[in-house]
């Protein structure tokens, strides 16, 4: 019964990078754009609630490219 069980867990799909750095003054993660409070937490939200947190993200990493937070432009 457990094998079945393990098969049947699908992973939670997350934007992380693996770049922990919150901006102060965004207090937006520089590495997925995330606030703190959606990071811990990501793994009780519902996959529609994580969702529309991701349809968020590239605003989110856009606006602090403007802000000058994620380095010189490439």
């Amino acid at each position: 019964m457990q094998e079945s069980m393990q098969k049947s867990v699908k992973p939670i799909e997350t934007p992380c990078r693996k770049v922990c750095a919150v901006d102060g003054q965004t207090g937006l993660c520089l590495g997925c754009g995330r606030t703190l409070k959606e990071i811990g937490g990501w793994s009780g939200l519902s996959d529609t609630d994580r969702r529309t947190v991701m349809e968020e993200l590239d605003a989110r990493m856009e606006r602090l490219k403007k802000l000058g937070k994620l380095g010189p432009a490439a």
